[in-house]
């Protein structure tokens, strides 16, 4: 009799992704949906003294507890830039490049289609980020089967595209800016310039500081979760040895409760989707035609052939051991779009009709984009144990797998 297994460290947070997701669905399509939609829309009040602000849980959430999941994208840029897959022009370049097609091809691909629709046009990022948490756990299901080199190949590239959603998010979806707190989030900025600069190696003045930034971000018009990310850039690696490094401390600190509670919270709280006949005719409607085909379509289209393209004109070259078969896989897991589409969906449509249509397109295109991904990168060892068994009948000597 088997035994009952947990699922390894490097695939635990995609599982409960997947069971917030799951969650999710499962509550809004059944008798549990009134409980479901008060606890979405409860307001909750937070403040001290006069200085009070009251919001419906959903956004407290998206706006509050997401910070912590930007904090940790911003850690994970500036390590990897420091001292990571990115440190070096030679490592950076492909995956770079990579993921400006990745983005490009599918943003252009939902406005083609979307273009009469001032309303939908709003969406037009929606379906060019990639999930870097599915998207990795994906990969770790295959295990030993995926070179270690395609697995920096996917982490460099949706760090990149990380990147990129960060901009857009700061660029094309904030509200109206107000003076005061933009003066008070430009004073607070300044002070996370100064930590920085002398290199303070306690948390709490950076906790501090990043605290009020995001208070006046929230005020300030800015999306106030993109807060995290610059709190992140500011933490100093200092020293590269891991305890003594206040940046890899903090990462080291905060993982484990965004991947086991932020982003399984957030899953819950925004896949949930009424899935009836109205929600199945809204996916041939051009707003979520273009999600489903720009994370389906575009990203493999668009990653593979600027990686292609980059190669050829030697701008860049293939990691070690990797075949074009297996970098056409990664470029099915990257339409995986699942937390940062859903959360530029949120910020794109206020009408919930809308909003409803892009996530069940969203959840539709990552599964599509994971299955194929996933029958790509085991076809490709397959072929790769096949030609080796040829090699080795036909009396060549066994390969060595690349570093």
């Amino acid at each position: 009799m088997s035994r009952f297994r947990l699922p390894s460290a490097d695939r635990l947070p995609g599982v409960l992704i997947l069971v917030g997701l799951i969650a999710g669905l499962a509550a809004v399509n059944s008798p549990l949906r009134p409980y479901y939609d008060y606890a979405h829309h409860v307001s909750v009040h937070l403040g001290i003294g006069a200085l009070k602000a009251e919001e419906p849980l959903i956004l407290w959430i998206n706006d509050g507890l997401m910070v912590f999941f930007f904090l940790l994208v911003g850690l994970e840029i500036k390590r990897e830039l420091l001292a990571g897959h990115l440190s070096t022009t030679g490592q950076a370049a492909l995956p770079a490049y990579a993921a400006a097609g990745g983005m490009a091809v599918p943003a252009l691909i939902y406005v083609a289609l979307a273009w009469p629709d001032a309303a939908a046009l709003r969406g037009w990022a929606i379906p060019t980020a990639t999930d870097i948490v599915l998207a990795t756990s994906m990969i770790a299901l295959l295990g030993a089967r995926v070179p270690s080199a395609l697995r920096a190949f996917l982490l460099a590239l949706a760090i990149f595209d990380d990147i990129g959603a960060v901009a857009i998010i700061g660029l094309f979806y904030g509200k109206g800016l107000v003076a005061a707190p933009l003066a008070v989030a430009g004073l607070a900025l300044l002070g996370l310039w100064l930590l920085n600069r002398f290199a303070a190696a306690r948390l709490w003045p950076y906790a501090a500081v990043g605290g009020l930034l995001w208070a006046a971000m929230l005020s300030s018009g800015f999306e106030p979760a993109l807060a995290g990310v610059l709190i992140g850039f500011a933490i100093p690696l200092g020293r590269a040895h891991v305890g003594h490094s206040p940046l890899y401390r903090v990462e080291r600190k905060l993982r484990p409760w965004v991947s086991a509670g932020v982003i399984p919270l957030f899953a819950f709280f925004n896949a949930g989707v009424a899935i009836d006949a109205t929600a199945f005719d809204s996916l041939l409607a051009p707003p979520s035609l273009g999600i489903v085909l720009g994370l389906f379509l575009g990203k493999p289209i668009g990653i593979f052939g600027a990686t292609w393209a980059a190669v050829r004109l030697g701008a860049g070259r293939l990691p070690r051991g990797v075949t074009w078969v297996q970098i056409g896989g990664v470029a099915a897991l990257a339409g995986i779009g699942f937390t940062m589409s859903l959360f530029v969906a949120a910020l794109a449509f206020p009408d919930a009709r809308l909003l409803a249509s892009a996530k069940l397109a969203v959840l539709r295109a990552s599964a599509l984009s994971a299955s194929v991904g996933l029958a790509a990168l085991y076809a490709a060892d397959r072929r790769a144990g096949v030609s080796a068994a040829a090699g080795a009948q036909a009396g060549d000597p066994p390969r060595r797998p690349a570093p």
